[in-house]
């Protein structure tokens, strides 16, 4: 599959320092699930799973919330 995107933002005139990593992951099933989690850095994040038939629906998904949280000032966070 993919290794995870993570994108951050940090603002400190606004006491804000935000993550959102999304990841996909093979099921056992042919599917593939699509993980996002997000939260304050440091603190333990909000996770939900999305259930996709194939790889390229959930490569689609995927960049459509990479771009919205783009667009909304988060960048992306190198390794």
């Amino acid at each position: 599959m993919t290794g995870p995107v993570i994108l951050c933002r940090i603002d400190p005139t606004q006491n804000m320092a935000r993550f959102y990593r999304i990841q996909m992951r093979p099921t056992l099933f042919g599917g593939v699930t699509l993980i996002r989690e997000w939260g304050r850095i440091g603190q333990a994040g909000t996770c939900r799973q999305d259930q996709y038939d194939t790889a390229e629906a959930a490569r689609s998904a995927l960049d459509v919330m990479r771009r919205s949280k783009l667009g909304r000032g988060y960048i992306i966070q190198k390794p």
